[in-house]
């Protein structure tokens, strides 16, 4: 088998390290905390199965969520490396405050930035979706409704070969 290699800072990764998340901006108040239990379970389980590098994608909610369960577990697993892969410089332009707030406190803390777009354009969202789907070998997702960019990226994912975990599935 073929691995695609990348270089982060002078340390190979192979396609089957990384890992990218996808999901919805909104997240219903009562899901938020057991959705963060399950996602770092799944993160968790996927570091110790030999995951090193996360992929997201900067977005609030599901995106800012996975990013934080990133960084809170590399205190723990000092291997794991964040990436954030934006579609603009501009992406948080209409934001409320407290959500550039926590994004620039990511940002500040991520190991990687790539910017897949200077200015906004109609379709940097999708370019960064791809991007982050083509760099992995599983996608971690919060899909309830299949619309919109998270439904695109799941489906390009799933087109692509790259297994996807459904957090937004409940079995329980």
């Amino acid at each position: 088998m073929v691995f695609l290699l990348f270089i982060l800072g002078g340390v190979r990764k192979t396609r089957e390290q990384t890992c990218c998340f996808t999901g919805h901006r909104y997240i219903p108040e009562g899901e938020r905390e057991q959705l963060a239990i399950r996602l770092e379970q799944t993160v968790e389980e996927l570091i110790r199965s030999g995951t090193r590098y996360f992929g997201a994608g900067g977005a609030m909610g599901f995106d800012t969520m996975a990013a934080q369960v990133v960084l809170k577990l590399r205190k723990r697993y000092s291997q794991v490396r964040l990436i954030l892969v934006l579609p603009c410089e501009t992406q948080t332009r209409g934001w409320p405050e407290e959500a550039v707030r926590t994004y620039k406190t990511i940002k500040a803390a991520a190991d990687k930035v790539r910017y897949t777009s200077v200015e906004y354009t109609p379709g940097c969202m999708h370019v960064r979706n791809r991007h982050l789907v083509d760099h992995s070998g599983i996608c971690v997702a919060y899909l309830t409704e299949n619309k919109g960019g998270t439904a695109y990226t799941v489906n390009y994912a799933k087109k692509k070969g790259v297994p996807v975990i459904n957090l937004g599935q409940w079995d329980d």
